[in-house]
């Protein structure tokens, strides 16, 4: 297996294996590199539906998603899709998944299906070389404070997607719900600081007003997505990435209006962060 940094931001294209059929070394190999490089792209592979979840297996704990529509026959996979007549996308703007639960997801296993002729590519964003960067005093203020997540906004009544072309499409309108992290957590595995708050699910940070929450958000969200950070994948058939969620953020581009995508992803289980 050959492991290549993707760009100088973040992620690794990883070559010379067939997800198909991974052994319990190279599942070891691909969990470390996740863990470190946040993002593993992969070309050319082709993997059934149940194919799929056995890789999962192989790198984790399913878990499932409340509001996407799973794929039928094979509930534990969730289908993220954009037809040829809806003009909204889903994972538009920059976030994380799952930020808003007690035990965030671990990452996610995307396997392109159908594709458009152009465009659709999805942006990576790593989170700890972010933090990295930021001021030691900037930092030890960033370790005392913890940041509220919500999805309510997104999925719940009256929220963003309701009232878009995509609100049949989804589910879970009354499995809406928030939680309280660290705004600067140490990985658990590898114990890299960081920063995780995004702006997809972050709406504040406990103990300050809307409008210091407001600034302080926007400068994270402001450093974390300079170009030195980020990587933008274009998906090709055959193309599968693996995120580590905890390390980083994420934004599907839409900008293939009249054509379709259709892309299958699993979850995989996650665990309380500190």
């Amino acid at each position: 297996m050959k492991f290549e940094a993707f760009s100088e931001g973040c992620g690794a294209l990883v070559s010379d294996v067939q997800l198909n059929n991974v052994s319990t070394e190279q599942a070891n190999q691909l969990r470390d590199r996740l863990h470190r490089d946040g993002v593993l792209f992969f070309r050319d592979q082709h993997l059934t539906p149940a194919q799929h979840i056995e890789l999962a297996n192989k790198l984790g704990s399913i878990v499932l998603n409340k509001f996407f529509k799973p794929v039928e026959g094979y509930p534990n996979i969730a289908t993220v899709q954009k037809t040829p007549t809806q003009t909204m996308n889903i994972g538009g703007g920059w976030h994380t998944d799952h930020s808003y639960e007690s035990a965030p997801a671990l990452g996610s296993i995307l396997v392109a299906r159908e594709l458009p002729s152009k465009g659709g590519d999805t942006e990576f964003a790593h989170l700890g070389r972010a933090f990295a960067d930021l001021s030691p005093t900037f930092k030890n203020l960033l370790r005392q404070l913890k940041a509220v997540h919500s999805n309510e906004h997104l999925y719940g009544e009256g929220g963003y997607y309701r009232d878009t072309d995509q609100s049949e499409t989804l589910s879970g309108v009354t499995d809406v719900g928030q939680a309280v992290h660290p705004v600067v957590i140490n990985h658990p595995q590898t114990g890299e600081e960081i920063l995780y708050v995004n702006l997809g699910h972050t709406i504040g940070i406990e103990s300050m007003t809307h409008g210091e929450s407001f600034a302080l958000l926007n400068y994270l969200y402001e450093h974390a997505s300079q170009p030195k950070y980020t990587c933008r994948f274009d998906w090709q058939p055959g193309s599968i990435a693996i995120w580590d969620n905890r390390v980083t953020w994420h934004q599907a581009h839409n900008d293939y209006h009249g054509e379709g995508r259709l892309m299958h992803r699993i979850t995989l289980a996650g665990e309380a962060l500190v």
